[in-house]
């Protein structure tokens, strides 16, 4: 049976961009790993390369026609809600075993928000939302070929606490001390947004 199938990895922006679009406002570009093939996910999840690479050539469609979007924390849903859409991905790309991504970042009040914790050197993650069955096979639990990709969302960690990825795609397992100085610079950076033009929500 098919279910909602969310892998996060921690993002790891390579490069820091302005978009060439037209007028004074740019908008930030951040480029990463979108996913990987063929090792055991946080989730002891297992792809297979010939799986992703048919749903990314799927996907393509989305990004040539400009609406490979994604929201600032995903939910438990198939649908792609607008007003919570933060990124575009502009660009998608096979390097070795990894997804990479070019995401365009938008002026959204999520795009906001996403925008301002990536430039405060903020960790988030990036993560696959998809529909699709598993099988256990040799102790892992492989995701099926009726898999079917989503869209990437940005969230605040992974939906496997402790779990994270690198760039160099090794895992770090065990739990990770929370740095309580992180939540704080977030809540500061909300705030700011937030009360940017004078009135504040937060109490």
């Amino acid at each position: 049976m098919k279910q909602l199938l969310i892998e996060t990895h921690l993002f790891t922006p390579g490069k820091l961009k302005l978009s060439e679009g037209l007028g004074k406002n740019k908008n930030l570009i951040v480029e990463g790993i979108l996913a990987t093939a063929e090792v055991e996910n946080g989730n002891g999840r297992y792809y297979k390369k010939s799986l992703w690479e048919r749903e990314l050539d799927k996907y393509m469609e989305s990004v040539n026609e400009n609406r490979a979007m994604g929201e600032l924390d995903h939910p438990d849903s198939q649908i792609i809600n607008l007003k919570n859409v933060s990124h575009n991905i502009v660009k998608a790309w096979w390097d070795g075993n990894h997804i990479m991504g070019e995401i365009e970042i938008l002026p959204t009040p999520s795009g906001n928000i996403l925008k301002a914790l990536i430039e405060s050197n903020i960790a988030v993650g990036v993560s696959s939302r998809g529909m699709g069955s598993l099988e256990e096979k040799d102790d892992l639990m492989e995701v099926q070929d009726d898999f079917e990709l989503l869209c990437w969302d940005f969230v605040s960690m992974p939906s496997n606490p402790g779990s994270w990825m690198n760039k160099k795609t090794s895992l770090r397992e065990g739990k990770q001390p929370i740095n309580i100085t992180t939540y704080v610079n977030i809540n500061k950076v909300i705030t700011e947004i937030l009360c940017a033009n004078g009135q504040c929500p937060i109490v």
